[in-house]
Order: structure tokens, then sequence, then C-alpha cells
């Protein structure tokens, strides 16, 4: 539908869109895997920015101009005007230049207390801001384990999306022992079938034996 046509913006133009936004904000997606990772993998249909939710006030100054729609409720769009709450249970913010224009960024929201973020399908899962994100190129970006995380839990009406099981086995090379167990921790709390858990499990032994 022409209502859900993208026109994303480049990393690069994202740390302009954002640079003088006095907040954190991490590319997230499978941007935030192929700039860890030093390469672009595969052409991006839209590109995510993760956001807290404490922070999401000052959003629309931010993005001056901008038309900003929240996804309320899921799988439907809708204005999110200036002074308006964000309620609780939206998690996603769609954002154009104006009405009639191709999106360009997608904004993801996650929850953070103090100084910990909570994964919002488990909350036992959290951990400290610090070690949320990191810089590649200049720009901040998801942890690669975190953002695996988050794929891991995606489904949709045909089984697990195979651009996810793509990104993971593109990754996986590139991540050292701490984040390997740290992700096969966080699946197996949440999913503990998976079936990277077996994979992930042998390859922390693996990397673990080599060093």
């Amino acid at each position: 539908m022409s209502e859900y046509i993208w026109d994303p913006l480049t990393p690069a133009q994202v740390g302009t869109l954002f640079a003088a936004w006095k907040h954190q904000w991490w590319i997230g997606g499978g941007w935030a895997l192929d700039l860890f990772r030093n390469g672009v993998s595969r052409p991006h249909e839209d590109i995510d920015i993760v956001v807290l939710r404490r922070e999401l006030s000052t959003l629309h100054e931010a993005l001056s101009g901008w038309e900003l729609h929240m996804a309320d409720p899921p799988g439907t769009l809708r204005l999110w005007a200036k002074g308006e709450p964000f309620p609780d249970r939206a998690h996603d913010i769609w954002c154009r230049p104006s009405a009639g224009e191709p999106w360009r960024v997608q904004l993801m929201v996650a929850d953070a207390e103090g100084d910990r973020w909570f994964f919002r399908r488990d909350q036992r899962i959290h951990g400290s801001l610090a070690t949320f994100g990191l810089e590649r190129d200049g720009l901040p970006i998801l942890a690669p384990e975190i953002q695996l995380l988050y794929k891991s839990s995606v489904k949709s009406a045909a089984g697990r999306r195979p651009k996810d099981e793509a990104d993971y086995q593109r990754t996986l090379p590139y991540l050292d022992s701490a984040r390997r167990q740290w992700l096969h921790e966080a699946i197996t709390l949440l999913q503990p079938d998976h079936p990277w858990l077996d994979d992930l499990a042998t390859r922390v032994e693996d990397r673990d034996a080599s060093t």
C-alpha cells in the first residue's frame, strides 16, 4: 500500500538528523549488524533507531516539522501529535518529513530505569545502558548480541524470517565469547527450544578452546 512506502535515510544521514538531540540513540536492525561487521550484506528496506521511552517528550523538537506516527494499536499507524502522551503499549514510531512523503526512519522504543535497560518481551533480561550499544564509524549502534536477541524472537506468519537467520549466520563469527555467552543465556531464558541454542553453545565452546 502507498502509505507504507519507504525511502530510508542512510546511517550517515541519521547521524546528521540526530546530531543535535541531547539524548541517547542507537542504530538498530540489520544496519546495526552491518555496521558492526563493517560491510553491507543486503539491501535494507528501512532503518531502525532505538530510543529510550523516558526521552520521547523531546522527539518532536528534534524532528521539527516531521510527521511522527505511532503504531497504536500494533499493525496500524496513527499520528502522534506534539504534547500527546506516548502510551506504554506502543513501542514503534514511523517518521517522515511531511504527509505524502515516504517513511524515512523507524524508531524503536526501549524501556529503561536508572542506568539499566529492560528487554520488552521479558524483563528478566536486562543490563547496563553502558553496554547497550557501541560505536562504529562515529555512529552509535545497538550491541550485536542484543540486536540478535530481538531478531531471535521475531516470527512472521510463515515462521522465522530468512533475513534474521542470515543476519545471525553472518554476525556470529564476529562475536567474542562473552557476547555469544550472553546471547545464549538470554535466548535460553526466552525460548529454551530455539534452534540457535545448540549452535551457540558449540561456538562458545570452540572459541573458548582456541583461546
